[in-house]
């Protein structure tokens, strides 16, 4: 946000004007940062992608979720995204994607992946280990609009977890669980490959 800020909006942290200052006011000189990363469409529409510090740990590389969404974003089948950092014995951390597709667009998911996985490693690189795309109807929200992603990774990961009191339909999380199962993606649906 350029400065100067409405009188009384942000003006400080509590007894930590230094901190306040380095933090949110040094990074781009003339405006407040306010940790949350997006881009602008070629029609002037603004998409906040999440937050600057929203980062995943995959095999001892620090890798920007926020990053991998606007390349998945900007695929022209992809109405919005969602990647999460889950469980992975091998490299602690590996992303994967939820997607949910422009009306009209009819695109086979295992075609999306292949290329979406392809923009990944062209503009990241292999070290991303990005592999795996589902394909949602929808991403669970908030009634605000803020995508859960904490709460789908937990479901992933096997973990316990509280269905937030803000979401907007928990019938979502079924959804997505149902698509995390169908496709063995994550810890708690892994198929057993000695079966």
């Amino acid at each position: 946000m350029r400065l100067p800020l409405p009188p009384g909006c942000l003006p400080t942290l509590w007894q930590d004007d230094e901190r306040f200052r380095k933090s949110y006011l040094t990074t781009f000189p003339g405006y407040y940062l306010s940790g949350d990363g997006g881009f602008r469409d070629a029609e002037g529409y603004l998409f906040i992608m999440g937050r600057v510090d929203d980062v995943m740990n995959v095999a001892g590389h620090r890798l920007s979720t926020g990053e991998m969404e606007e390349l998945l974003a900007a695929h022209p089948a992809v109405a919005e995204c969602a990647v999460l950092g889950i469980a992975d014995e091998l490299r602690g951390q590996r992303p994967i994607g939820l997607v949910v597709l422009k009306d009209g667009q009819s695109i086979a998911e295992d075609a999306l992946e292949q290329e979406l996985v392809q923009v990944i490693r062209s503009q990241i690189g292999a070290v991303a280990c990005f592999r795996q795309v589902l394909v949602v109807k929808r991403l669970p929200k908030t009634r605000s609009g803020k995508i859960l992603r904490k709460t789908m990774r937990q479901l992933a990961d096997g973990d316990q977890f509280t269905v937030p009191s803000t979401i907007d339909d928990p019938l979502i999380l079924d959804e997505i669980r149902a698509g995390l199962e169908r496709r063995g993606i994550g810890v708690a649906f892994e198929k057993n490959e000695a079966m």
